[in-house]
């Protein structure tokens, strides 16, 4: 089995050294590079295509929420998964690391078992977002922007079914709670949210939190 491959950009030695020691004792995950400001964390990004970057919000240079977009931006790096690491949960920064392309966020002060099942989530191609934290970033999607839609380009390639499925995403709901919600099966609307995130170009299930918000499909 091949290792999850992580880079992990954090401008304090001992953050770094905790997370590389954590992340290191796990047979099925590796760091490949360490970074101390967010220019450093995009090079390296570039240079090592890691599989998950844990991305500090607070670094020297560019920050993390810029290094996030610039990495989330690049077609050369569509594998790479970026979870940022902040001090207080849905601080003003992780609305914009969310919007930007981050897969989620972790508290610093996460327990060493949750950081590392949330390494494997996203690795996996899953989204650390909460129905409660969903809801609560769409609220802020509400709040930043009333009434300022802007349709994805590719809206119009959804069914009704996928339209419905997407704004349901949008409202925090997991596949099991759409599936009950719509009376369908769990596995038909997992391959609806599938289907979705592919025909709207979303890396994880976060960014289609995004679109769902700024398509007019969630009710805010």
């Amino acid at each position: 089995m091949t290792a999850t491959r992580v880079l992990i950009a954090d401008d304090q030695d001992l953050v770094r050294l905790g997370l590389r020691t954590l992340l290191d004792s796990e047979d099925d995950l590796t760091v490949v590079g360490e970074a101390a400001d967010g220019l450093r964390a995009v090079e390296l990004a570039h240079q090592l295509r890691p599989d998950v970057v844990l991305m500090d919000i607070r670094m020297p240079g560019i920050d993390g929420i810029e290094a996030t977009r610039r990495i989330a931006a690049d077609p050369e790096l569509a594998g790479t998964r970026v979870v940022v690491l902040t001090t207080f949960e849905l601080d003003e920064y992780v609305f914009d690391a969310i919007r930007y392309g981050a897969s989620g966020f972790l508290i610093k002060d996460t327990k060493p078992a949750e950081l590392l099942r949330a390494v494997r989530v996203v690795a996996g191609g899953e989204a650390l977002l909460s129905p409660s934290v969903t809801r609560r970033l769409v609220g802020e999607f509400a709040r930043r922007a009333p009434r300022a839609t802007r349709p994805h380009p590719q809206l119009g390639t959804l069914t009704d079914r996928e339209r419905q499925i997407v704004g349901l995403v949008g409202e925090g709901l997991s596949n099991e709670e759409i599936a009950e919600r719509l009376v369908v099966s769990p596995a038909t609307a997992r391959t609806h949210v599938s289907r979705a995130m592919v025909k709207l170009g979303a890396r994880d299930r976060a960014q289609l939190v995004v679109f769902a918000y700024q398509s007019g499909l969630v009710d805010s």
